[in-house]
């Protein structure tokens, strides 16, 4: 067994109450502690002396704990004094007063942070403190220029395992292994981008003797994580790009042509760029993996569908797979209403559908008698057989994870893929997410779309807004109303669309043709429900996010969202992305409950703003951040421990070059100098390769 796989209940200061405590937080094996990465430092030169303290200034003293005492009553007080050879700071607990009584040691030496006041001499409420230890070992381990302050929980605290006591076993787990830390980047690698070993990189991450020597490791580090990463992708983007195993897709027919010209409406200067990359991809006798990323409303599922065409043309069947059966049903109908008359037999297949009316889809499926199939998971289910499938299409690939992507293409032989999403997303990211991809970007409105303006308003506002909404129906206008709920729930006070509706069905609208529409109908009352809405027959569409994409109904001109602070910012951009399809000036209304929070704030802000969906991804990502903003475990990618895929631009940048590179000249790892990354790669990232091995 590798040293690194050992498991961590072998190693000496670990009894089974810790093991489980650490298991539990994602350390299980010696290797899981090495790189279990400090969460800050703190650096002994910005340490403030008590004398020299100033009020209001946020600082970070370090002092011995001379005393401490619980001042009991109806508001309860904890105060701690802390000594320096300068002074003494007493520090302040109001909230938990009764339980800092026992936290504490006279002797122990602390760290403590947070904003200076006087009362009595200096204090500082509720300080942020780190234990550094007591007498000699204070002197020895925790009284560094610069000491490792380690993420910990209320589990790991119980055992001892603080930021003191993860320094004394990542010390001693040093000590131990330290010469057995082999190197896992090529030699080349390394003297082309001036990177420390790994050894000396993870004994300086922990334990550094500077802050240069600190960000050269942390440098290091965070190149090897991104380099294993951008490796994977490379294998991935190099499985689809085996020239033997495409699919040539010769020509662009006259039924093609006929669809383009027919269209009630003229392609962008975009739409033609993208189609042209598409073409050229499918020309090609190795499969297109390509992805397209369109803003709200740019037209990226006709692109979809005159693809479709060009590989039922040329004799193959073409498969899209959708997240939700409303936004399936919607792109069926889409697609069999402008191939109408082209000879082209299109089927929805959803979970939804009877056993006679899904047995009568497949056998024509497989008889190859269908040829386009518009679809959700149901098409990636047992029984579904294309003797031909030639291109596959992902609408919203967020979505989807990877595994589910290569599903449906093994249905096929190797077919075309284009993968589709309307989250822009930041071009960082999407090498991260999306690496193995050839990427497009539709950034262009169709010129007949309406400008859409976007206010906020607190919900004492509410009744105004929906006397608006009704001023504009009965002007001939149709509107949205979107909640976060089908039903109220005990423990959110959210407003829910089934009271509300009801609601607003018996007194506002009570003259207006309203319905109700959530994820829980029955497919055929869903399709009914839209296509009287589309046909204008309902007026007011009250809803759940069921509608947030796909949706097209050129006259709906409003959009009210209900508890808007409650929706993340993609997911009201597409909603908003609803109205606005047609020619008429239209709005979306954003109704929020008080208090808001300063984040919320800033989304309904943003909202206002802009329309531009790529400056809302950029913001929605700063907010969230990258693990939030697009789920990893989806995409079969690795968390990142250290680095981080926006901050880390530059470095995600060369490691991608090096990964790629090296991918092409050793596509199999075979020289000498490139075993060590073999080993490692097999190890760590074999299993979420998901779509292929090394050779």
């Amino acid at each position: 067994m590798n040293w690194y796989r050992q498991s961590i209940r072998y190693l000496q200061g670990i009894g089974e109450k810790r093991a489980v405590a650490l298991e539990k937080a994602g350390i299980s094996f010696v290797e899981d502690l090495l790189t279990y990465f400090p969460r800050k430092y703190l650096d002994r030169s910005q340490i403030s002396k008590i004398r020299q303290l100033r009020i209001g200034q946020n600082a970070t003293v370090v002092g011995q704990v001379v005393d401490f005492r619980l001042f009991p009553g109806r508001r309860p007080r904890f105060v701690l004094r802390l000594a320096d050879e300068t002074g003494e700071l007493n520090c302040v607990w109001f909230h938990g007063a009764n339980y800092m009584k026992n936290v504490f040691q006279i002797g122990e030496v602390l760290a403590v942070h947070g904003k200076v006041r006087f009362f009595r001499g200096y204090q500082i409420s509720h300080p942020e403190y780190d234990r550094l230890g007591t007498g000699k070992e204070s002197e020895s381990l925790h009284t560094g220029k610069i000491i490792p302050l380690y993420p910990s929980s209320k589990q790991l605290s119980e055992v001892n395992l603080d930021s003191r006591g993860f320094r004394r076993l990542l010390w001693s787990l040093l000590g131990d292994y330290s010469r057995q830390i082999e190197e896992n980047l090529p030699p080349k690698v390394i003297a082309q981008y001036k990177l420390l070993s790994r050894r000396a990189a993870l004994n300086a991450v922990h334990f550094p003797d500077s802050m240069e020597q600190l960000q050269d490791a942390q440098r290091r580090l965070k190149f090897e994580e991104l380099f294993f990463l951008e490796l994977m992708m490379a294998y991935r983007r190099l499985r689809w790009r085996r020239p033997e195993k495409g699919i040539a897709f010769e020509r662009v027919g006259e039924r093609t042509r006929h669809l383009v010209e027919r269209l009630p409406f003229q392609l962008t200067e975009g739409q033609k760029q993208v189609l042209r990359e598409i073409v050229a991809d499918m020309k090609k006798p190795i499969p297109m993996n390509r992805l397209l990323q369109g803003d709200v409303g740019s037209g990226k599922t006709v692109v979809a569908l005159v693809s479709m065409l060009i590989a039922v043309e040329n004799g193959y069947q073409a498969a899209l797979m959708a997240p939700t059966e409303i936004l399936a049903e919607q792109h069926y109908l889409t697609f069999h209403h402008f191939l109408e008359g082209l000879g082209v037999r299109v089927a929805l297949l959803i979970g939804n559908q009877s056993k006679k009316q899904r047995q009568e889809i497949l056998e024509g499926i497989a008889h190859g008698k269908i040829e386009v199939v518009v679809g959700t998971h149901a098409l990636i289910q047992e029984g579904v057989n294309f003797p031909k499938l030639g291109l596959v299409v992902i609408d919203e690939q967020h979505r989807f994870g990877v595994m589910q992507r290569a599903e449906l293409c093994q249905k096929g032989y190797h077919p075309n893929v284009l993968v589709m999403t309307a989250t822009p997303i930041p071009r960082t990211l999407s090498l991260t997410i999306y690496g193995d991809l050839d990427i497009s970007i539709l950034d262009e409105k169709p010129a007949e779309r309406a400008t859409i303006r976007t206010t906020w308003r607190f919900e004492d506002k509410r009744d105004d807004i929906y006397l608006f909404v009704r001023q504009q129906v009965l002007q001939g206008q149709q509107a949205y109303v979107v909640f976060p709920l089908v039903e109220k729930s005990e423990k959110m006070d959210l407003l829910a669309a089934t009271e509300s509706f009801e609601k607003l069905r018996t007194s506002i609208f009570k003259d207006i043709p309203m319905a109700l529409l959530h994820g829980r109908l029955r497919s055929d009352e869903k399709e009914k429900i839209m296509n009287e809405f589309k046909a204008g027959n309902i007026k007011i569409l009250v809803s759940t996010t069921v509608i947030e994409v796909g949706i097209d109904v050129p006259n709906a001109t409003i959009m009210v969202i209900e508890h808007a602070e409650r929706f993340g910012l993609t997911q009201l951009h597409q909603l908003r992305g609803r109205v606005g399809r047609g020619l008429q000036k239209s709005y979306c209304i954003l109704i929020a409950k008080k208090p808001l929070a300063t984040e919320a704030w800033k989304r309904l802000e943003t909202m206002v703003r802009t329309n531009d969906g790529f400056k809302i991804a950029e913001v929605d990502l700063q907010l969230r951040g990258p693990g939030e903003f697009f789920g990893v475990r989806q995409h079969g990618l690795p968390n990142l421990k250290i680095a981080d895929i926006i901050s880390d631009s530059k470095i995600l940048l060369e490691a991608r070059r090096a990964a790629f590179e090296l991918v092409e000249s050793d596509p199999a790892l075979k020289s000498d100098e490139h075993q060590a990354v073999r080993n490692y790669f097999l190890e760590h990232y074999q299993e979420k390769m998901e779509l292929g091995k090394v050779a």
